[in-house]
């Protein structure tokens, strides 16, 4: 495979509808907001899930395409295979503590790992816990995904019919003096978001793929589990999420031609007011329903006076 040898900077653009794209646990799983703005937010390692299950589905037990963290593994085990592969004796495949003999070896086993788990030469990794294969940075980083207008998550009572074990029916049954139909029935809560449009940044290092092997065809399924991530990721908590858009920023060379804020920059995204772009700081805005669907907003994209050695790809 070829390594990459330009560097990418992206723009991902997507929409939720009545759903919570990324619970925050200290919140009682309450849809992540910027105190401060009320911008929804979406952490970066939600989305590189979302990437890792894809390519573990697109490309189930391909060469090279196995996922390092996943659901339910142990990442000990993981590390374990390339000592048994690079040394093949006993002690690798039974030792509960193994680390290289040398520089050398190190390297051996970090390549191993790149080479053989996609996550591991896309994100990097630290594999030094017991079973020590080193550190990699990977050359695929993402910031937060915020959201372009404030949000407003809304809490919504929910009904089960059934309950959980014989304990929970005789509670219910003691502490209930009323004379309605219960049926073991039980309550609960979901939070979601009308609608939120969210953005999220990624830069592509063609130097930090030199050393984790990072090849061009690593890239196209990278930009294909962005554009589709989510078609494989339903579920009656996260409502409808869908990629609205991919804006790609293929650079020349592996240093890049440009700051990547300023290509960022030239993605605009506005209210759709009767088919005329308003600035979302508008204060007119407040006399508008809130955007409710992405036909509400237009994302327009600057075009003149690139910087040379810098072109644009729209991939959704």
């Amino acid at each position: 495979m070829t390594t990459l040898s330009r560097r990418h900077d992206f723009v991902l653009i997507f929409d939720v509808t009545d759903g919570n794209p990324n619970g925050d646990p200290d919140a009682g799983n309450l849809p992540r907001l910027d105190p401060e703005t009320n911008h929804g937010l979406v952490s970066d390692v939600s989305l590189k899930r979302k990437i890792r299950n894809y390519v573990d589905l697109a490309r189930t037990g391909e060469e090279g395409h196995h996922i390092y963290v996943q659901e339910g593994s142990i990442l000990n085990e993981k590390h374990r295979q390339a000592y048994v592969a690079l040394r093949g004796d006993e002690k690798s495949k039974k030792d509960a503590k193994l680390n290289p003999k040398g520089d050398a070896e190190a390297k051996e086993l970090r390549d191993w790992m790149c080479a053989n788990f996609f996550d591991v030469r896309t994100f990097g990794a630290v594999m030094s816990t017991g079973i020590n294969c080193g550190q990699v940075k990977g050359p695929v980083q993402l910031t937060f995904s915020r959201s372009v207008e404030p949000i407003l998550p809304v809490e919504i009572s929910i009904t089960r019919m059934a309950a959980t074990n014989e304990a929970e029916q005789k509670k219910r049954a003691e502490g209930d003096d009323s004379d309605a139909r219960t049926d073991n029935r039980t309550m609960g809560r979901k939070h979601i978001v009308p609608y939120g449009l969210y953005v999220a940044h990624g830069f592509v290092s063609a130097k930090f793929a030199e050393q984790t092997g990072f090849s061009e065809a690593d890239l196209d399924l990278l930009f294909e589990a962005l554009s589709t991530m989510f078609e494989h990721d339903r579920s009656a908590a996260r409502g409808e999420m869908v990629t609205r858009k991919l804006i790609v920023f293929a650079h020349e060379n592996a240093l890049g031609n440009a700051p990547s804020h300023k290509l960022f920059e030239r993605v605009r995204i506005g209210r759709n007011i009767d088919g005329t772009f308003r600035e979302l700081d508008d204060k007119g805005l407040g006399n508008f329903a809130p955007a409710r669907k992405f036909s509400d907003y237009l994302v327009e994209i600057d075009r003149a006076d690139l910087p040379v050695g810098v072109e644009i790809r729209e991939i959704v």
